[in-house]
């Protein structure tokens, strides 16, 4: 949620049709989604039931989405509403007024990890307890500068890491967070795939995940190398 600005907010208008508007929004810790809306953003709805939908595009090859099922609520608490203030302001660089923030309550959470797949219910308690992936800020600058500059790496990795007993034809990096990396592979055999790759243990920064990317990438240059004449011998 914090790699994202701006969602779908989704209730009943007073006719009864279900309608959504765009919002920007903040998160606090717990990832409570914390909005600003207008007088006639707040008019559309009959009730505080509510879903509010984001969705990150990962390097224009996955789209996860998160849909959070809840109720639009207004801080009265003083302190409460300054706290929000101060997370809209850290979030956006802006000045709003307190009247006009609200949050949606979360009771349930929906999680895809991309078009066309199955989703998760997750509760309330897990989605608040959740830790942030510590790679999250800088996941997709790493995955441009590895589809650039190390390719040869991540098809080699298909071969050593993957266990595929069939041909690649192409291979990319989708994403990458502290247990691992996602690719989406190409094959003749079995068309369109994705696998997921683990570190050998978890990365806590951007030179750990580098420094472990390196060293597997030697790892398996290593085994490639080794490999080769006895599969030349076969």
């Amino acid at each position: 949620m914090e790699l994202v600005s701006v969602g779908t907010l989704s209730t009943l208008t007073q006719e009864g049709w279900p309608l959504g508007i765009g919002v920007r929004f903040a998160v606090d810790p717990e990832g409570t989604p914390v909005l600003c809306l207008n007088a006639s953003n707040r008019q559309f709805s009959i009730d505080r039931r509510s879903s509010f939908h984001v969705q990150l595009e990962q390097c224009g090859l996955r789209t996860p989405q998160c849909t959070i099922l809840g109720s639009i609520d207004k801080p009265e608490d003083r302190k409460m509403l300054k706290y929000l203030h101060s997370v809209w302001t850290k979030r956006f660089g802006e000045e709003v007024d307190e009247d006009l923030i609200y949050v949606v309550s979360v009771e349930r959470v929906l999680q895809l990890e991309d078009f066309k797949e199955g989703g998760v219910w997750v509760t309330s308690s897990d989605y608040k307890n959740a830790q942030p992936d510590p790679l999250r800020d800088f996941a997709e600058k790493l995955v441009n500068e590895i589809n650039t500059n190390n390719i040869e790496d991540i098809n080699r990795f298909c071969n050593i890491y993957a266990d595929l007993n069939f041909q690649v034809s192409e291979a990319k990096l989708i994403w990458i967070d502290r247990l691992g990396f996602d690719l989406r592979l190409w094959s003749p055999q079995e068309g369109t795939f994705e696998v997921r790759i683990p570190f050998p243990r978890d990365v806590t920064d951007e030179k750990g995940a580098k420094s472990t990317f390196n060293c597997m990438s030697q790892l398996a240059w290593e085994v490639e190398r080794i490999s080769m004449p006895q599969i030349l011998k076969e």
